[in-house]
């Protein structure tokens, strides 16, 4: 799924303030994605400096990659649990400081009895790790989207959020 033109300039702009933060910290970052498959990595990886702070991505689309990858234990996937496994586990497998891990239903059925547009967005830092639950509405591509946007966000002021080393 190709993103939409406002998501371009939108996840520009938040991933630059990711690289900022990642930057002045000396802070590594990674993703763990499912129902976004890869589209926040994309938009980390190109923004300033991605090769001194961003550690890579892992896309995790099944059950059975969640959980081998990523150590995401046995239960619904459509879960905060999974979604702070998928961000904990990208930290430990790519070796990374913080880490997002997205999870969700983008349609057009429910999936484990969740509606469509119910996110869950996990962001892991070196303080800990918190996870929000979303219902976007719209379609896929408009779930999508505003699953990116917000991860961005979060992410971003996760790693802002890390105390500077003395």
């Amino acid at each position: 799924m190709a993103t939409s033109p406002h998501l371009n300039g939108d996840a520009e702009d938040l991933a630059r303030v990711v690289a900022e933060h990642a930057d002045e910290r000396g802070m590594t970052v990674a993703t763990a994605e499912s129902l976004t498959s890869g589209q926040i990595a994309v938009h980390l990886g190109a923004a300033p400096g991605a090769g001194g702070w961003f550690a890579g991505g892992a896309v995790a689309y099944t059950v059975e990659a969640k959980q081998e990858a990523l150590g995401v234990p046995p239960g619904p996937v459509i879960s905060e649990q999974c979604a702070r496994a998928m961000a904990e586990g990208a930290a430990r497998l790519l070796g990374a400081d913080c880490a997002v891990g997205v999870t969700g239903v983008g349609g057009p059925d429910r999936q484990e009895d969740q509606p469509v547009g119910t996110v869950f967005i996990a962001v892991h830092t070196p303080s800990g790790t918190t996870c929000e639950e979303h219902h976007f509405d719209g379609d896929a591509h408009e779930i999508l989207d505003a699953t990116t946007l917000r991860a961005l966000e979060l992410l971003g002021t996760g790693v802002g959020a890390v105390e500077l080393a003395d």
